[in-house]
């Protein structure tokens, strides 16, 4: 999740979160996601676990907090509950392949719009493909 950049003698290394823009890009990210999920065909199902649960708003406000810490950045969402495991987070979701595959889309789909470079959005979408694929529980 960290890029590196040759300076001087030294290399700095670049979080996924310093790539996307900071606070900002994930939550231009995380809004640009959402607006997917609730109104692209292909985010319906995804749509309907939120609705089921604490709802969309709930979730752009959580997503953003996860992603913040995840992508390099504060951990937001640790500092809020303690803790940051994505399994503990979701366990009470029936989760299924197709429902994984359509988060990932929404999020490819997301990506694409908000414009970042190929390179940047291949080990985005490596990373949440990781981690999709953990949450897979039906």
């Amino acid at each position: 999740m960290i890029q590196s950049k040759p300076v001087g003698a030294r290399t700095v290394r670049q979080s996924l979160y310093s790539q996307i823009g900071g606070e900002a890009g994930v939550k231009q990210l995380v809004e640009t996601f959402y607006d997917l999920i609730e109104q692209h065909p292909e985010g319906h199902a995804v749509n309907l676990l939120h609705l089921r649960g604490h709802g969309v708003a709930h979730s752009r406000v959580e997503q953003f907090n996860f992603l913040s810490g995840f992508l390099g950045g504060p951990n937001l969402y640790a500092e809020k509950y303690g803790h940051s495991n994505v399994r503990f987070m979701h366990e009470h979701v029936e989760i299924n392949a197709a429902a994984k595959d359509a988060w990932l889309t929404c999020m490819d789909m997301a990506i694409d719009e908000v414009g970042y470079a190929p390179e940047l959005k291949e080990e985005l979408m490596r990373n949440f493909t990781v981690v999709a694929d953990l949450l897979v529980n039906r």
